[in-house]
């Protein structure tokens, strides 16, 4: 070859940059692992932070999202309901034994009483 631009095998040119992607992209995550990152720093846990560690936790709160709008959906069915409430998904983590122990005694929802 005379041309002094080396070819790859899928014929795109070497000098082409190529575009870069979000590390949330790479670690195909909707949770965006730059936001995780920043509150991970701002919050001072630690003095040092391991470039994996946002998008480990990114993953955790995307599985643990999923997990209880799964369940909180499975409880909209089996009552009748088209929508997601806030007391459905207190039902839902309550009525898991995995979830309810991991959010212990933590407030989901705060109903307000009737007015009479």
């Amino acid at each position: 070859m005379s041309s002094h631009r080396r070819r790859r095998d899928d014929g795109r040119s070497s000098r082409r940059q190529r575009r870069t992607r979000s590390r949330s992209a790479l670690g195909e995550l909707t949770f965006s692992v730059g936001h995780v990152e920043r509150l991970l720093r701002e919050g001072h846990y630690a003095q040092r932070l391991s470039s994996s560690a946002p998008v480990f936790l990114a993953a955790i709160l995307e599985y643990l999202t999923a997990k209880v709008l799964e369940l909180a959906g499975m409880e909209a069915q089996k009552s009748g309901r088209r929508r997601i409430t806030p007391e459905l998904v207190d039902m839902a983590v309550h009525n898991n034994a995995l979830l309810s122990g991991f959010f212990g005694t933590t407030t989901i929802s705060q109903v307000a009483p009737a007015r009479e």
